[in-house]
């Protein structure tokens, strides 16, 4: 039987990696997986406290531990953090054992997207844009080196997102 391949969502908090990782697995009838997820139910705490008690170092020790051990299974849809990408060897072992999506979306989508949600610690200050603005300088460039796809999901359903991924990557 032939290798179950996997196909790993990266791109910035907001640009619907875990919704249209969800509704591609199920199209594709492979398992979904999300990094963040996945660090709290080994933490036994949700991310926003790991970083709180750990800081963003100790966070991003503990994805990349996940991102390696996820990125080892076959058939899988992976959504990974925002911030995934920071990490060379998170960067080296999705593009060698996968597929990898780039969901691409601007600084105003993100902000309508994020802006009640109370989980994500990177956008708990008085000025989000700023925040988003400076990962995007900072994460973009690195999104797009490992991506062998990239999809615009500003203006379009999950749905419609899933089905497109699937099209580009013939699966």
């Amino acid at each position: 039987m032939a290798e179950k391949r996997n196909i790993f969502l990266v791109g910035p908090m907001g640009a619907g990696k875990s919704t249209i990782g969800r509704h591609l697995a199920q199209m594709l009838h492979l398992e979904f997986l999300d990094s963040d997820t996945e660090i709290e139910k080994r933490t036994g705490a949700d991310v926003a406290w790991v970083f709180d008690v750990e800081g963003e170092e100790g966070f991003r020790k503990r994805e990349e531990e996940v991102i390696d051990d996820l990125s080892q299974l076959q058939g899988i849809v992976l959504a990974t953090g925002g911030g995934s990408v920071k990490s060379k060897d998170s960067r080296n072992r999705l593009s060698a054992r996968g597929l990898v999506v780039y969901l691409e979306t601007t600084v105003d989508k993100q902000l309508a997207r994020t802006q009640r949600d109370k989980r994500r610690p990177l956008l708990q200050t008085d000025n989000p844009r700023d925040v988003l603005e400076s990962l995007a300088g900072e994460r973009n460039e690195l999104y797009s080196e490992i991506a062998d796809y990239t999809v615009k999901t500003d203006e379009q359903s999950a749905k419609i997102v899933a089905n497109q991924i699937i099209k580009l990557l013939d699966f």
